[in-house]
């Protein structure tokens, strides 16, 4: 019987540090887990803050395009309505050009015709006063036979160069 009573509490006490250090195993591992479950909470509070700076930056992003958009919209237009506005001065440019044209060749027909009315004489004395440039340009104006009078009245070497000139004005 003190053999049986001795493996009894020798069972027993087997039995009791066993369970001992199952304790303290079960401790170990409800402390870890309490750890990894705090480590897990902080890790999720770190996820929804990311998520939340995520969407604050995207949106910002979205109201930056937005408005890059509208200021590219609204320079386009601009660059629109400068282009019209070049396109219709330039159209003004070609008219008053034509127009001022017109008015130089009405000036000169009018000078031609003074000089078509005046006596040769007195149309030649004052063609040789003036530069050959311009003397051309009123002789341009008036008919041929007119052009010959005035230059048989004038200094032969004048109305050489005057004579010239108006064969390469011709040619043109």
């Amino acid at each position: 019987m003190k053999y049986v009573l001795l493996i009894s509490l020798l069972f027993i006490e087997i039995g009791a540090a066993n369970n001992s250090k199952m304790y303290e195993c079960t401790k170990i591992f409800e402390n870890r887990k309490n750890e990894l479950l705090v480590e897990i909470e902080r890790l999720d509070e770190q996820k929804q803050a990311l998520d939340a700076l995520k969407i604050a930056t995207e949106d910002l992003l979205k109201k930056k395009q937005g408005s890059v958009s509208n200021r590219e919209a609204a320079a386009n237009a601009k660059f629109k309505e400068a282009d019209a506005k070049m396109a219709s001065v330039k159209a003004m440019l070609e008219e008053n050009k034509k127009v001022l044209e017109e008015l130089k060749k009405l000036k000169m027909d009018k000078i031609a015709q003074t000089y078509a009315k005046m006596k040769p004489d007195a149309a030649a004395n004052v063609l040789s006063a003036m530069d050959e440039a311009g003397a051309v340009n009123i002789l341009t104006g008036l008919k041929p036979n007119i052009v010959g009078k005035i230059l048989t009245k004038m200094d032969p070497q004048k109305a050489s160069k005057i004579t010239t000139l108006l064969t390469q004005i011709k040619g043109q």
